[in-house]
């Protein structure tokens, strides 16, 4: 370690930062000033919004807050995560704001975001979200093995998207909810009450106000809250954010800005 707290290589004596390489990288603020960031936005039940961790840290930037959650989120997603498994509800949600003179899965203006739920007992287990650009077989499907091992058994709608589940290794189950006397909340309640929690959470804690290219992380964020929902300890959830943080590239702010929506 050298006096500027930097290592150097024993073999060509090049110098790197401890930091190199991970979301800090870069950072002109304290590690301190960091770790109470993460701190505060894991003790958050909901979460907290770029001005409210301007204040609480007392940052001179609202830029600097913003720029520090969406690098934060980009730590929530694991590396090599398991995928789901076991009886898994998939359905199909529309984000932003109402739409007038559009029908069914039409959409102009909204961004359309696939669940899947794990079925524990009669709750819901971990979930997986992901926004994609049209509910098309090529879509859904491709969700679907990002999300789902293997050999699972997948519950959907009747929705044409959703036919070549079977022939990739899963067990399909198919509700026809139009021609059902009970309605789609109660046949498929998990992936529902994921989409109405995701829609408040996203009006409550964000006033709404997720643009669709930073939309993919901000559904990292709430799959990596709800996924944690019954942790005890908060503390925990600060420690997978920190060592997650590590493993996870580092996000020049010019790129932040720039983000294209993830395909």
């Amino acid at each position: 370690m050298t006096a500027r707290g930097q290592f150097r290589c024993a073999t060509c004596q090049r110098q790197t930062s401890p930091i190199a390489g991970t979301v800090f990288e870069g950072t002109r603020k304290p590690l301190r000033t960091w770790f109470q960031a993460m701190w505060f936005v894991t003790n958050q039940k909901l979460g907290g919004s770029a001005l409210g961790l301007q204040r609480i840290l007392g940052l001179g930037s609202y830029q600097t807050a913003w720029a520090w959650l969406h690098k934060m989120r980009r730590a929530m997603v694991r590396p090599a995560r398991n995928r789901l498994s076991g009886c898994i509800e998939v359905d199909e949600t529309y984000v932003g704001s109402s739409e007038e003179g559009v029908s069914g899965r039409q959409t102009e203006t909204k961004s359309i975001v696939v669940i899947a739920a794990e079925e524990n007992g009669r709750g819901i287990g971990r979930v997986r979200l992901r926004r994609i650009p049209n509910v098309s077989a090529s879509s859904l499907i491709s969700f679907v093995r990002e999300a789902v091992q293997p050999g699972s058994a997948v519950h959907t709608n009747g929705w044409s998207g959703y036919n070549g589940i079977k022939a990739k290794g899963y067990t399909h189950k198919v509700t026809n909810i139009s021609r059902s006397e009970e309605l789609a909340h109660e046949l498929m309640p998990r992936v529902h009450r994921v989409a109405a929690l995701l829609k408040r959470w996203i009006l409550g804690t964000h006033q709404g106000s997720v643009s669709d290219k930073h939309l993919d992380y901000y559904l990292d964020e709430f799959t990596f809250r709800f996924n944690r929902r019954h942790s005890r300890a908060r503390g925990l959830l600060f420690y997978r954010l920190l060592e997650q943080a590590v493993q996870v590239k580092p996000v020049p702010y010019r790129q932040l800005v720039d983000q294209k929506p993830r395909e």
